[in-house]
């Protein structure tokens, strides 16, 4: 926002500081209990509350569900990577930081370039329900995000990130479970032009999926790796009226995964063996951030929240050959989100000064038969 003021941060009273600790405490609080409320409505003692159809058993189809699950969980990684870079650059504090950092109304020209840097743990709880062969799955992901990014000119900031995670995946009526760990490189940047923001981010991930079946007899391993690419573009119009924000956003969005074949190694019996695979999927996202901030003593607390209409308007699966000892080869094709669905989320950020700040997000996504809540933590540098 070209020329806006952001109040500075000097000369308030130490009145506040009883408030900002009792604010701060209770809204880091709410978000840490909705976090834990979303992890425990996806835990398998609330199984019952969500009651799921049972799968038709079809050997070939269900004998690989850990091999679909896998490469469904890494294209939503890579989508919930690029969706934080998208954050990264056009979220409602750092487009405030970035227009006057300083604060006092400064002009946007006067504004010297930039340097940030941030550190992010987060967890992620997902449920994808069973359909027709697919046994379905719950996924518990945890990771960390390293970041740095500068404004290299007026309104143009680029930043790069790295992100490295590990992922539980079960699928119980299958018997079987696997290990996901997965690394990803991404890259954004933003331009902002009075009210506008532009922004792009792309990613690249690679990684290495570790299977296990109960075939009855004993237990058959797999290994394979696996690889996710994906680009996203944003566009934000950034309106604010006092302390009040309201930003509508638009954004496309694309993800490519690939997973290796394997053949399963254990006891000679029932052993598989299964192709590569591949899964594509565009979507667009339309919605609105919502938000405030508060100078409380000599910080800054903002809070907000977003809703978005999610259209997977294309998703295309490869074909996946299946070879299992005593029965006709087939082919198995993956799962994907149901067409239509929606994001919602909320986020604490508090400035404690105008280099350092800390922050809190929940995010969540509704699908027809795919839920999944994540929590964020992190810390920022500026310089």
């Amino acid at each position: 926002m070209r020329g806006a003021s952001r109040p500075s941060l000097a000369g308030e009273t130490g009145a506040g500081r009883r408030v900002v600790r009792a604010v701060v405490r209770a809204v880091f609080g709410a978000l840490a209990i909705a976090v834990a409320l979303a992890f425990a409505a996806t835990s398998p003692a609330k199984a019952q509350l969500f009651p799921t159809p049972q799968p038709t058993p079809t050997p070939g189809i269900t004998i690989v569900s850990s091999d679909i699950s896998s490469g469904q969980a890494v294209t939503d990684l890579g989508s919930n990577f690029l969706e934080r870079l998208g954050s990264q650059a056009t979220n409602g504090v750092n487009r405030i930081g970035r227009s006057n950092p300083g604060g006092g109304g400064a002009s946007e020209a006067a504004d010297t370039p930039k340097v940030r840097a941030w550190l992010e743990g987060y967890g992620i709880s997902s449920r994808t329900d069973a359909q027709g062969d697919f046994a379905g799955d719950t996924r518990k992901t945890y990771g960390g995000v390293a970041g740095i990014g500068a404004t290299v000119a007026p309104g143009v900031n680029v930043g790069l990130s790295f992100d490295h995670s590990h992922s539980k995946i079960d699928v119980p009526l299958a018997f079987q479970w696997a290990t996901l760990d997965l690394n990803q490189v991404g890259g954004n940047f933003s331009i902002d032009k009075g009210p506008w923001t532009f922004a792009a981010a792309a990613v690249h991930g690679f990684g290495k999926v570790n299977a296990f079946r109960d075939t009855g007899f004993s237990i058959a391993t797999s290994g394979y790796a696996a690889t996710v690419d994906g680009a996203l573009v944003e566009v934000d119009y950034y309106w604010m009226k006092d302390e009040f924000r309201i930003v509508p956003k638009v954004a496309l969005e694309y993800v490519r995964s690939h997973t290796d074949g394997y053949t399963e190694q254990g006891q000679n019996f029932f052993l598989v063996t299964a192709s590569d695979a591949t899964a594509e999927r565009a979507r667009a996202l339309i919605g609105a951030e919502v938000g405030r901030y508060f100078i409380l003593d000599r910080t800054i607390l903002d809070l907000s929240a977003y809703g978005k209409f999610i259209d997977n308007f294309h998703q295309s699966f490869s074909t996946v050959n299946v070879s299992i000892p005593g029965f006709q080869p087939v082919a198995v094709q993956g799962i994907g989100e149901s067409r239509h669905g929606a994001d919602a989320g909320a986020a604490a950020s508090l400035s404690l000064t105008n280099k350092f700040r800390l922050y809190a997000r929940y995010d969540g996504k509704f699908r027809e038969h795919f839920i999944s809540h994540q929590g964020v933590a992190g810390v920022e540098v500026r310089w």
